[in-house]
């Protein structure tokens, strides 16, 4: 969460109010944020050097906000030119990447980051497609029970190969797009 929260004070100040805000109005989509833990995540951002807070001039309740750092900016962009994490999170990493890919400025940038990210997803698909060639192949002798399990299990590996075929055609429509 330390890089998105980098990415959407690249626009400028906020509060703690704007960057909960920000979250729900399109991060929350696919990237699951609750308040404590995005005041957890901005305390540390603080702490690490790559935000600074200052008190809102003329506000009355003094509304704290939030400044990226030129440490700050170094760290974002290194994030989003970093390999994108294998796992759980490596779609919802490639997404917050795309959602704030316009962050950057020059579209050379833009297009490498895309490219990485669709390098990355081709090579999980292919790491995917081994583990099905196998199951496949260990699944020829099973007998009816123990393929009334094995069934239901190998559609979730056929629903992974699908979302890898689905989110690799919508990077190759952006990098077109940012030819």
């Amino acid at each position: 969460m330390h890089p998105v929260i980098l990415g959407l004070l690249l626009s400028g100040p906020l509060s703690l109010y704007d960057v909960q805000k920000r979250f729900s109005a399109g991060l929350s989509h696919f990237y699951s944020a609750s308040s404590g833990s995005i005041e957890r995540a901005l305390r540390r951002i603080v702490e690490a050097g790559d935000a600074s807070i200052h008190a809102e001039p003329g506000s009355a309740r003094g509304r704290k906000l939030y400044r990226i750092t030129d440490a700050g900016r170094i760290a974002w962009r290194e994030w989003m030119h970093a390999p994108t994490p294998s796992g759980s999170d490596a779609e919802t990493t490639a997404l917050a990447k795309v959602f704030l890919l316009g962050r950057l400025e020059n579209s050379d940038e833009q297009r490498d980051v895309l490219t990485r990210i669709r390098a990355e997803v081709e090579a999980s698909h292919e790491t995917l497609l081994s583990v099905a060639r196998t199951v496949d192949i260990q699944a020829a002798d099973l007998d009816a029970a123990a393929r009334r399990l094995f069934e239901p299990q190998r559609a979730t590996l056929d629903y992974g190969l699908r979302a890898h075929d689905t989110l690799r055609a919508w990077l190759v429509e952006l990098e077109e797009a940012y030819s």
